[in-house]
């Protein structure tokens, strides 16, 4: 339902977890209304609310071509300052120094060191694995009727993929999944703890992480096995290798992005095809044929990263004709990019047949693409493979619990219902 008055973009505060709580129909017309007006695309806010990490002016950037523009050229528009809208505080630049917050040539080492160490026989390994964890998730509910989808499905099949890859124990998963909550909901008061202490929860969080990944590194160092973990430990990849707190950076930034956009693809998956019914129809009707353009599609509407910052390194006037100065920054809303009219026809109807479908849900075209679309696009295929073949008429039972973050597109809960079966095994 509508807010009873529509929002107006001006005076709000589009960082504010709850303008992003507001529902979809008000969040949506107040994108389109910023992608109509001429100035719109670079809508300035002139301070924000954040994580309470900090506070500073931003430009909005809503439409589809400026979102291009911007991730094209690295140089002018960096992230080693940061991702998120507030400034990083001083003590998180070790914990949270991944290559999603780093320029070249830094940038290029670490992406070619961690490419390098993908061997053909370690992806063929986690994409077998893939299939069978799905299956036995699907397995572990078909006979109850009922569960809560995120927490027992959508959330599974990422989460243990990343940590068998890595090497990290079952029971570890557990820590790993509170951990990675802690840090992308450290807006929400069920994550957050006390009031004003998001920062100390997210850093006190991607510590216990690196801790975990230090610990399992020192193994790995004495007694190589044929995990990734192994791999970046004892690779020397053209004289280069990751220092053990390089290591836990990116084991921070695998956990997270891997496990939390996977999970949420999937759980949107669910609510957006019991929405509409016609849709998954089709899908059912021919998996395979159609199962490229709905992962796409899904990831499109879904948008799981609402956003991402980048700095000016220099003066820069775009395409548009908006001028920048050095040290700006402007916030590329992928979520919104993927809701241009100008790109997408009827942007707000939900299509698996859509062609073309050039969203930016993992990004766009540059250095920072997503290093593991792949691995994602994977994982959302075999998991509503699996959920098709085994309890077809699966379907959201309930409103979403969602997660308030104005970072994510998260949702913490969705329950769902469908006619049990008994197991039929992997």
């Amino acid at each position: 339902m509508a807010a009873e008055q529509p929002l107006s973009p001006d005076g709000i505060d589009f960082s504010d977890p709850g303008f992003w709580a507001r529902p979809l129909r008000d969040r949506e017309a107040a994108f389109a209304s910023l992608r109509r007006q001429r100035s719109a695309p670079f809508y300035a806010v002139t301070e924000n609310l954040g994580a309470g990490l900090g506070s500073g002016g931003y430009y909005l950037l809503t439409r589809h071509a400026d979102v291009l523009e911007v991730s094209r050229r690295p140089k002018i528009f960096s992230s080693a300052s940061g991702i998120r809208i507030a400034d990083k505080p001083e003590e998180f630049f070790e914990v949270f120094d991944s290559m999603i917050e780093m320029d070249d040539p830094r940038h290029a080492r670490h992406r070619r060191i961690v490419s390098r160490a993908f061997t053909p026989r370690m992806i063929q390994r986690f994409t077998d694995d893939v299939e069978l964890t799905a299956a036995g998730i699907v397995d572990a509910v078909a006979d109850r009727g009922s569960c809560d989808f995120v927490a027992e499905i959508a959330a599974r099949l990422p989460l243990k993929i990343i940590c068998d890859l890595m090497g990290i124990d079952d029971k570890d998963q557990g820590f790993v999944f509170e951990r990675t909550n802690r840090i992308l909901g450290a807006d929400d008061p069920e994550y957050a703890g006390e009031p004003g202490a998001s920062g100390a929860t997210m850093l006190h969080a991607a510590n216990e992480l690196a801790a975990l990944v230090q610990e399992l590194a020192r193994s790995r160092a004495a007694r190589p096995t044929d995990d990734l973990t192994s791999a970046l430990v004892n690779a020397n990849i053209d004289g280069e290798k990751l220092t053990w707190q390089e290591l836990a950076s990116f084991f921070v930034l695998l956990v997270i992005a891997g496990n939390e956009t996977t999970r949420n693809a999937i759980s949107h998956g669910l609510k957006l095809l019991t929405e509409h019914p016609d849709q998954k129809a089709r899908w059912q009707s021919d998996f395979e044929r159609y199962a490229p353009g709905a992962v796409e599609e899904i990831v499109r509407v879904a948008s799981p990263v609402i956003y991402m910052r980048r700095s000016l390194t220099q003066d820069y006037e775009t395409a548009a004709g908006q001028r920048f100065k050095e040290h700006d920054k402007v916030v590329m809303v992928y979520w919104s990019a993927n809701r241009d009219e100008t790109v997408f026809d009827d942007p707000h109807r939900f299509d698996i047949t859509r062609d073309p479908n050039p969203h930016v849900g993992f990004g766009a075209a540059g250095p920072h693409f997503c290093l593991g679309a792949h691995l994602a696009r994977r994982e959302i295929t075999v998991m509503f493979r699996e959920l098709f073949r085994k309890l077809p008429d699966i379907r959201a039972a309930g409103e979403p619990d969602r997660l308030q973050s104005n970072f994510i597109n998260g949702i913490k809960r969705l329950p769902c219902e469908f006619t049990p079966t008994l197991s039929t095994g992997s």
